[in-house]
């Protein structure tokens, strides 16, 4: 555990010590998101915090292969397969964020990288049902895979409509699939097969939480700086990656019967790691296709913007997002350490809790 917190500090020190130079950069090429009728800032605002978010992920990873407790990660593929098609994701959206590149270029830049990812060697290969075993995916696990870093990539960018709130959400989604990753690994000798390369998910999901968390004081509300596509899409592919290390590079077979949720969770988790963000990509795509728009059209429509129309200041608004993405993740989390029905009644409690809040402009209304 020392060695992953060393990690996460270095992610973070790197991408919080890097994101002024990234800020200089943009305001001096021109790479500014004016403001625009959907936006909620009203002044121009510098793109391109992703580069320091890479920057801190490259140099996190390079302190890990130097800890010897971490370096025999790397023997596998799934550390180098996220540096290299992270980095062409980081390219991509260095053009997005400067000159704004249309949908379909940027689609085909986000499937060369899951292509790239995949040639690297991290792909799905099985799938894993409690009963049934590992099922093999053979020639469906490339597109599957492929499907699996487009969605994730675009329904985390669909987050990043708020200051803050996409890092925050990474943050928390990242802590939630390292602490089952790590959980899972930490029990080994209970379960009785080795889970040397259930390491390689971990160490992704720590790094991402780190650049994370270094970049979030300097695009908390007041944003000096925006992470832009150059960020948001990496954040997305390394969720994406993690998710599919975790998944399909582990065959749980030989798990005893006992452990048929952990079995399974790996297949859920994802689902409740990002379920806000996949929300409101699937509302988007509804409400646009029903108008007869492009699905990629932007609108004023999503989540976040929702709550600050009924009320909610824009960092009460974050923080909700917030509540929402962490109890839904950290509560599969625990059902898979816990007692489900335990879990499950504190987790609806707090829901409860979670609800009149979020209603609390509206009941103030109807009071007065």
């Amino acid at each position: 555990m020392r060695e992953y917190l060393l990690v996460l500090c270095v992610a973070a020190g790197v991408t919080w010590l890097l994101t002024p130079l990234a800020r200089r950069i943009a305001l001096r090429i021109g790479a500014v998101a004016e403001p625009r009728d959907r936006d909620v800032h009203d002044h121009s605002i510098p793109r391109l915090g992703g580069l320091a978010m890479y920057g801190g992920v490259c140099a996190a990873f390079l302190v890990a292969h130097s800890l010897p407790a971490l370096s025999a990660i790397f023997k596998y593929s799934d550390v180098e397969a996220v540096v290299v098609s992270g980095g062409l994701l980081v390219l991509l959206g260095f053009a997005d964020d400067r000159w704004q590149l249309d949908a379909v270029t940027k689609l085909a830049g986000q499937t060369l990288a899951a292509g790239v990812m995949i040639l690297l060697g991290l792909q799905l290969l099985t799938v894993t049902m409690p009963g049934v075993g590992a099922i093999s995916l053979g020639t469906m696990g490339v597109p599957i895979t492929v499907l699996l870093v487009l969605l994730t990539v675009n329904a985390v960018n669909f987050v990043d409509g708020l200051d803050g709130l996409l890092a925050g959400v990474g943050a928390i989604a990242a802590l939630a699939l390292f602490t089952f990753s790590y959980s899972l690994a930490s029990g080994r000798v209970t379960f009785g097969v080795a889970l040397e390369r259930i390491s390689a998910p971990t160490l992704i999901a720590v790094v991402l939480a780190g650049v994370c968390l270094g970049f979030l004081p300097h695009n908390f509300n007041p944003a000096r700086i925006f992470m832009g596509d150059t960020g948001s899409m990496l954040v997305g592919l390394m969720l994406a990656a993690s998710v599919t290390s975790l998944t399909g590079q582990f065959d749980y077979t030989n798990l005893p019967p006992k452990a048929a949720f952990p079995v399974l969770l790996p297949v859920l988790l994802p689902l409740a790691v990002l379920a806000v963000p996949f929300v409101d990509l699937l509302l988007a795509v509804v409400r646009r296709t029903r108008a007869g728009r492009s699905p990629f059209s932007p609108d004023k429509l999503h989540l976040h913007h929702r709550l600050l129309e009924i009320g909610h200041s824009h960092k009460r608004a974050v923080v909700i997002m917030y509540f929402w993405t962490a109890l839904l993740a950290f509560t599969g989390v625990a059902v898979s350490l816990a007692g489900a029905a335990v879990v499950l009644f504190v987790a609806s409690c707090i829901a409860i809790v979670g609800l009149v809040v979020l209603n609390l402009p509206r009941l103030r209304g109807h009071g007065a």
